[in-house]
């Protein structure tokens, strides 16, 4: 099938090597210009794009589809190249670029979706992150037909994963964007054979995963020690769970929910719970922190951690 695909970070890439693998004709690549990274803020080509460079596919970069946006020029080389590639289909994963109607509409078969979701439950920009944070048991891949609204097109196909108690963002991400590479292939497969039914969403159960914002990161000893520790879990590896203990600013990586101190103990009191131990009180029990990181050093176990801080 001659495909186009949209997609821009690892998540995207590994569904991407699955089409190649497949032995779709992968006709364009869209992928986001290149981002400013790493401590000297070089230049970065995406995930995708670094695939498509190593395989001789076909490549665009536009800053935005809209013809109507801040970038119209691009826009209009953008669909001139996709009218010129006459895709029959065009797969989105994580592309981070919203679909104006004019593509939606190019392609006879449509544009497909990768969703990282049980949909309609984690529409949105965030929903690993956010099936981690609310406690969720299970996530899972939605395959889904895009249309003009947030994540709100039929379902094609979806399958569970279930969330593991230690699951941290890098985690499921890495079972999710497995998952979804084999979901993609194995829906087009069926979508070539005529046995690949659209199912509208149900208006129930709908919920949104907003994106991350930084300012969500510093950790509030007042709410629920549970309700960290899914966070810290959630953050990882972006943007990172931030706290001052004992006038150390830091960041925490890895916890454990435990029972609190005596009772009217208030947040964020450091609890005495022996040498090489950092535990603190929250609104609703204690969290034991469990991996820290200083500004400028590595991620250290907390023993480690606190013999640095006093002094070897």
């Amino acid at each position: 099938m001659r495909i186009a695909f949209a997609g821009t970070p690892e998540f995207a890439r590994v569904a991407l090597e699955a089409l190649h693998a497949a032995g779709h004709e992968l006709v364009r690549v869209l992928t986001q210009p290149d981002r400013p990274a790493g401590r000297g803020l070089k230049l970065q080509p995406s995930p995708v794009k670094q695939f498509a460079l190593a395989h001789g596919l076909p490549l665009a970069q536009p800053r935005s589809l809209r013809l109507d946006g801040k970038f119209p020029d691009e826009a209009a080389a953008a669909r001139s190249l996709l009218q010129a590639d006459a895709p029959e289909l065009m797969v989105v994963a994580a592309y981070g670029l919203i679909l104006p109607r004019w593509v939606l509409e190019l392609p006879p078969r449509g544009c497909l979706n990768i969703h990282g979701s049980l949909l309609p439950r984690w529409r949105g920009a965030a929903p690993i992150q956010r099936a981690i944070e609310a406690g969720d048991a299970t996530t899972g891949i939605t395959l889904m037909q895009v249309d003009e609204g947030l994540d709100t097109g039929a379902m094609l196909l979806a399958e569970a994963l279930p969330i593991g108690a230690d699951d941290t963002t890098a985690t499921l991400h890495d079972r999710l964007a497995a998952l979804g590479a084999r979901l993609v292939v194995d829906g087009l497969a069926r979508l070539q054979a005529g046995t690949l039914p659209a199912t509208p969403q149900p208006a129930e159960g709908v919920s949104y995963a907003h994106k991350i914002d930084k300012a969500e990161a510093a950790l509030d000893w007042a709410q629920a020690a549970a309700v960290l520790e899914r966070r810290i879990r959630a953050f990882d590896p972006f943007p990172g769970c931030t706290a001052t203990v004992d006038g150390v600013a830091l960041k925490v990586w890895r916890a454990a929910a435990v029972p609190g101190g005596p009772a009217g103990t208030p947040p964020g009191t450091r609890l005495d719970a022996g040498r090489g131990r950092l535990v603190l009180a929250c609104g609703d029990g204690a969290l034991e922190l469990l991996e820290l990181q200083a500004a400028g050093g590595r991620r250290l176990p907390v023993a480690d951690f606190l013999r640095g801080l006093a002094g070897g």
